[in-house]
């Protein structure tokens, strides 16, 4: 039990520094505050035991910050780069998210409390990357997870993460892209992002990949139809405001529903 505590506090220690140096976190954070709420206690039994399993060979320092969710640089086995997502079990914004899990028929009763909640989005996520994924959809692929942990593909060359169309010049090639995923999304995958924007699509040298999946909802959700709506207006705007594309909202939708 001293043994596995004392390599718990290791591992905290090496990711505070990590945070401290890192550039993607804001300057002013309080920085054991901060990894306290990632790191609690359940978190780094997960941590240990993805380690312990084989799944995840070594945790490194954050690449993305957000209010729900962070992404670290990791290694596998073989000290191959990964990305590991770790959920915030502190995060109070899931709650608010009931309504991408409510309709799903995949995971039948709603959870009651909020962390049981975070570790159904984040099964949700995996199941949607490998649906995605099985449809020649380019997202990172799925390795593993557990608990409020997931563990992806690494996009870009570590420790940078690829840039997203929103830090990227982008064209023609990137607007049909995005419309051609879309529909491939609706029609192949049977899948409807639900949170499709220049934010969450990565820019790399083979192309476009989308990540970011867990709001997507199956099609027969009571909401998929509004979802997509959203998901294409959102695209329209971001091309717009970049001087491409031409057709409007309501004709990209006519052309994925037909």
């Amino acid at each position: 039990m001293a043994e596995a505590e004392g390599g718990s506090k290791k591992v905290r220690e090496r990711l505070l520094r990590f945070e401290r140096e890192s550039r993607y976190l804001r300057r002013d954070s309080d920085d054991r505050k901060v990894l306290e709420e990632v790191f609690d206690r359940s978190t780094m039994l997960a941590v240990e035991e993805l380690i312990a399993r084989k799944d995840l060979g070594e945790l490194r320092g954050v690449v993305r910050a957000g209010k729900e969710a962070r992404v670290y640089l990791g290694e596998d086995r073989a000290g191959g780069p990964v990305a590991v997502k770790i959920y915030l079990t502190s995060a109070s914004d899931f709650r608010k998210r009931m309504g991408y899990i409510a309709g799903d028929r995949r995971f039948g009763r709603l959870p009651a409390g909020s962390r049981e909640t975070v570790y159904l989005w984040t099964r949700k996520e995996f199941k949607n990357l490998q649906l995605a994924r099985g449809a020649g959809i380019r997202v990172p692929a799925p390795l593993a997870f557990l608990k409020n942990i997931l563990l992806m593909e690494y996009v870009g060359t570590p420790p940078d993460p690829a840039p997203t169309f929103s830090e990227s010049e982008v064209g023609e090639e990137e607007y049909a892209w995005t419309f051609r995923t879309i529909e491939a999304l609706w029609t192949r995958a049977r899948l409807v992002h639900a949170d499709f924007s220049e934010f969450n699509v990565f820019r790399t040298d083979e192309g476009p990949i989308l990540f970011d999946m867990g709001s997507a909802v199956l099609s027969s959700h009571p909401q998929a139809q509004e979802f997509l709506r959203r998901d294409v207006s959102n695209m329209v705007r971001f091309f717009r405001k970049r001087g491409l594309g031409g057709k409007d909202a309501d004709e990209w939708m006519k052309g994925i529903l037909r």
